[in-house]
């Protein structure tokens, strides 16, 4: 009968940022080949606790040891070649521009995969032996992308401000929902004017080729750039049909044509702003410092700076900064942030600290508490279980970003589709 191993996939991948990370399958593909070995896949996060790799094997051919042996090789190898970056970037205002950045950086030699979302970061895997960060980062900001070293978490709201300016354009980013208003008004006062006041047929222009004009441009700027890198999408499709119409003297049906899409473009980008503020609110929801009991003193410091073990002192009313349990006091917490309680949950001390503190993840919900929760009355005093980067809350930001970041079948479909369709159908006008 097979036994099974199971490591640490954090330890034998360690920049791998998850469990579906190509570098991953790499390492189960190395694995799987070698006689003894029966199947290798991974083993999802449960009860707080990392990926982990499991192995099932027969110990009469492949000894544990060996099994260890190779799985560490393997891993150290693949990590060796393969890097690994996640970036918050500024300069990525909607879907359409995240993936004309992505298939541009996918472009780099040695870049393995890219992937980047309005709303979320920019991952990139690359062969080190034919790049690195720096040139990497040097072709991004040649592409007007500026990436940022530090990871999603807490934003003040200058930082915000200022990105949603650079997202938007010179009002800021509203910006392309007032061309869109103005594209709408302009058509709306050029279909109706002929209705209500006699003039020459040419005289609607001064107002429709505004209309156009405003309800155009970031279309043609994301055709521009589509264009530039051999695609023909849908911008370019109905830039090419709002010509068309102007052509034919329908100036009013191109220029609601242009409303309309721009329209769907500029709510898209609404949606996508909003969503990485929400983001930006929830990674914002722990304390920056933290009190805490270090050798008989109590001092305050970052919270980046807490490790496992410290000893957070938590005043009423006051966030917690790290997860962990209670050791002394009592207090009731507001856990709505993290687990969406609709009332606050009593808290008291643990039976035995060093027990608790060996397997923190069976800890009774009662002494548990979290980052980001808020304390009630009273005063407590909390042992860490784990570090601000590792914390539930951060877990959460981060599954939110890989939500926004990856694409679901529909979207890869419909991506597809689109680069096949928009050629076809320009190829069938030319010939009609």
């Amino acid at each position: 009968m097979a036994d099974t191993l199971r490591l640490d996939l954090p330890l034998l991948l360690p920049d791998v940022p998850d469990a579906r990370d190509a570098c991953v399958r790499r390492l189960i593909e190395s694995l799987e080949p070698r006689d003894g070995v029966e199947r290798v896949h991974i083993r999802d996060e449960e009860d707080g606790a990392g990926a982990e790799l499991c192995i099932h094997y027969d110990p009469a051919v492949l000894p544990l040891e060996r099994i260890r042996q190779l799985a560490g090789t393997f891993g150290a190898e693949i990590a060796a070649k393969f890097g690994h970056m996640v970036w918050q970037v500024d300069g990525i205002a909607d879907q359409r521009r995240a993936r004309t950045v992505s298939e541009n950086v996918r472009r780099l030699s040695g870049v393995v995969e890219a992937h980047a979302n309005a709303g979320g970061p920019l991952r990139i895997e690359f062969d080190r032996a034919q790049t690195d960060e720096d040139t990497i980062r040097k072709s991004l900001e040649e592409m007007k992308v500026s990436p940022e070293r530090e990871k999603p978490g807490p934003a003040s709201a200058d930082k915000a401000d200022d990105h949603d300016h650079a997202h938007g354009g010179i009002f800021g980013a509203q910006t392309e929902l007032i061309f869109v208003g103005l594209c709408g008004v302009l058509l709306l006062i050029g279909w109706l004017l002929p209705k209500f006041v006699a003039m020459p047929s040419w005289a609607p222009l001064f107002v429709l080729v505004p209309a156009y004009f405003f309800g155009g441009y970031y279309a043609l700027r994301e055709a521009i750039d589509s264009v530039r890198n051999g695609r023909f999408e849908i911008d370019f499709l109905m830039l090419v049909a709002a010509a068309g119409a102007a052509a034919l003297g329908e100036w009013a049906e191109g220029a609601l044509l242009l409303f309309l899409f721009s329209l769907g473009h500029a709510l898209e980008g609404y949606a996508m702003g909003r969503a990485k503020r929400a983001i930006e609110a929830l990674g914002a929801l722990a304390p920056k410092t933290a009190t805490v009991r270090r050798d008989g003193k109590v001092e305050e410091i970052a919270v980046d700076a807490l490790r496992v073990g410290d000893i957070v002192l938590v005043k009423p009313n006051e966030r917690l900064a790290a997860d962990g349990f209670v050791i002394k006091g009592e207090s009731s917490v507001n856990q709505a942030p993290i687990t969406g309680e609709s009332v606050p949950v009593d808290k008291s001390p643990v039976g035995d600290a060093n027990v608790a503190a060996e397997k923190p993840d069976l800890v009774d919900a009662g002494n548990r508490v979290f980052a980001g929760t808020i304390n009630g009355g009273g005063a407590l005093e909390i042992q860490v279980t784990r570090t601000s980067a590792d914390s539930t809350l951060a877990r959460v930001v981060k599954m939110v970003n890989e939500a926004e970041t990856n694409q679901s079948p529909t979207q890869r479909l419909t991506d597809r589709f689109e680069r096949i369709f928009v050629p076809a159908v320009l190829v069938l006008a030319m010939a009609r």
